[in-house]
């Protein structure tokens, strides 16, 4: 039952898109996903308002500081996975997921603004996992990238992340029209029509490369929840 979550201090950073990717290809895959949308704009909660939404998913919109914790452990125990897409900042109700996530992924556009967000979140993972006494498992995926072009920007930012040592995920995600389409018609890329959605199955595979290599770093059984599952036979 891994938690995930999904964090820039910069808004726009491409957070709810890649957390909405992720969702819907874990509940094609016959498993069921808790999204918390902590975003103020609430994107996921307004396409859960939308036709062809997975019934395996279910969002809980109604979130805050003081119950995000709770609330993200009870989702753990019942649930198969459970994704958190937190607002661009830095402030409590962040820190508080943060701190309960199994994996935290940092979306970062090829912008130096993007990579000085997702700076700003791996300084608050180093100090929660002081706190928490425990290592919070994190990558970075970049987003919105030209599928045939990689910028000045992008190239600078991937150098300084590798410098740095952070953990980039090898798929970044591709700027694609069915992307964005889901937000407008609601379900997932396998609810689309290829006949009016361009390059639906590159998009697809997309998609699919970006599951299987964040799924691939969350699906190690979390030191929290063996203390769990001991502590509960133990009871």
């Amino acid at each position: 039952m891994p938690v995930i979550s999904f964090a820039n201090a910069k808004g726009g950073a491409g957070k709810t898109t890649a957390a909405l990717l992720l969702a819907t290809e874990i509940a094609d895959r016959g498993r069921r996903v808790t999204i918390f949308d902590a975003d103020p704009q609430k994107w996921i909660s307004k396409w859960a308002d939308l036709p062809n939404c997975n019934h395996r998913i279910s969002v809980i919109s109604e979130v805050s500081p003081a119950t995000i914790a709770g609330q993200i452990q009870e989702a753990a125990q019942s649930g198969d996975y459970v994704i958190v897409d937190l607002e661009g900042t830095e402030n409590l109700l962040v820190a508080n997921a943060l701190s309960m996530s199994d994996l935290v992924v940092i979306p970062i556009q090829g912008s130096s603004m993007d990579a000085r967000g997702g700076a700003k979140i791996l300084s608050l993972i180093s100090k929660l996992e002081k706190i928490v006494r425990r290592e919070i498992r994190h990558c970075v995926v970049l987003t919105r990238t030209n599928a045939a072009v990689t910028t000045r920007a992008m190239k600078a930012v991937q150098d300084s992340l590798a410098g740095n040592g952070v953990d980039v995920l090898m798929t970044p995600i591709v700027e694609r029209a069915a992307f964005r389409d889901l937000f407008e018609f609601g379900g997932g890329l396998a609810d689309q029509n290829p006949k009016t959605v361009t390059n639906l199955k590159k998009a697809r595979e997309n998609a699919a490369m970006i599951a299987a290599e964040i799924l691939e770093r969350a699906e190690v059984l979390p030191v929290r929840r063996r203390w769990y599952q001991f502590h509960k036979r133990a009871s």
